[in-house]
């Protein structure tokens, strides 16, 4: 919990995204796609799936978001996959973030899962496969 003078705050879901989206903004994330959860599971509010150029970048972007996470007084986040830095998972608990590499994302096409439509993703799906 955040600590604002003496008293205890949370970050709801809504300020929660608006943090990480700018974070990942700051980072340079690429192809930003954010899917309201709201009506379709119970694992989260939301998911941001982003890109990064490489393994390196998106470790390194995994790694800021925590931090920023944990900076604003949020500390339950957690990340999975940075050592590889080909697919990161962070999980905030209503927010879950994935970040890839290109070639990761275009493989396992997760939007698709959710029902959401990237032609971007497609384009880059036909170039690489």
């Amino acid at each position: 919990m955040a600590t604002i003078g003496t008293a205890k705050q949370t970050l709801k879901p809504g300020e929660m995204l608006s943090l990480i989206k700018s974070t990942l903004e700051d980072d340079k994330a690429e192809d930003l796609v954010t899917i309201d959860l709201t009506d379709k599971t119970s694992l989260a509010d939301h998911m941001i799936i982003a890109t990064g150029s490489s393994s390196r970048r998106v470790a390194a972007m995994a790694e800021h978001l925590v931090e920023a996470i944990k900076d604003a007084g949020q500390g339950r986040a957690s990340a999975e996959g940075t050592e590889q830095g080909d697919w990161v998972l962070v999980d905030t608990g209503d927010v879950i973030v994935h970040l890839f590499r290109p070639e990761v994302r275009a493989f396992y096409n997760i939007e698709e899962m959710w029902g959401v439509e990237n032609p971007a993703l497609k384009q880059q799906a036909a170039r690489l496969y």
